[in-house]
């Protein structure tokens, strides 16, 4: 059997990960029982589509948890503590300077279970994440996007 890649996670993406499994487990696993019950009590269930919706929202909330408790078996968390700022790398919160916008634009490298681009968190194996990975203040990083080449300058890493 093939080894499974690794889990990065920030120690914030940890927590909010086991919060999330928390949640279901305890209130979404019980608030969904009872919409099951209630659908079952209005008798016929061949033609009872809230039943089917929450025997579906059942399954998604098992599909979910099944999900996190496959990533914590193979989870690595990322020791802020260690992490090198003279370079990009995952955990690092890294300041970068559109030429295209003129703009100033902060993203964190997380892993890919973590990204979360609406919320500045780009993971290391998006494309701009792996082309700012490995780079110091200073360097001029090109992305290559659909519509041409985006430039990037590094201006902060933390």
């Amino acid at each position: 059997m093939a080894e499974e890649k690794k889990i990065v996670l920030t120690s914030a993406g940890l927590a909010s990960l086991e919060e999330e499994l928390e949640t279901l487990k305890v209130v979404r696993r019980k608030e969904v029982a009872a919409k099951i019950k209630e659908a079952r009590a209005q008798g016929d269930l061949s033609e009872n589509a809230e039943y089917d919706a929450a025997k579906e929202e059942q399954a998604e909330i098992e599909a979910r948890i099944a999900t996190i408790e496959k990533m914590f078996r193979n989870v690595e968390i990322i020791d802020e503590d260690d992490l090198n700022t003279g370079k990009v790398n995952l955990g690092n919160k890294v300041t970068v300077y559109d030429e295209e916008f003129d703009e100033e634009l902060t993203y964190t490298i997380v892993g890919p279970a973590e990204a979360d681009p609406a919320n500045m968190k780009l993971s290391n194996e998006s494309p701009l994440g792996q082309a700012l990975i490995g780079h110091a203040v200073g360097d001029v990083v090109e992305n290559n996007a659909p519509d041409g080449v985006l430039r990037f300058k590094i201006v902060d890493i933390n």
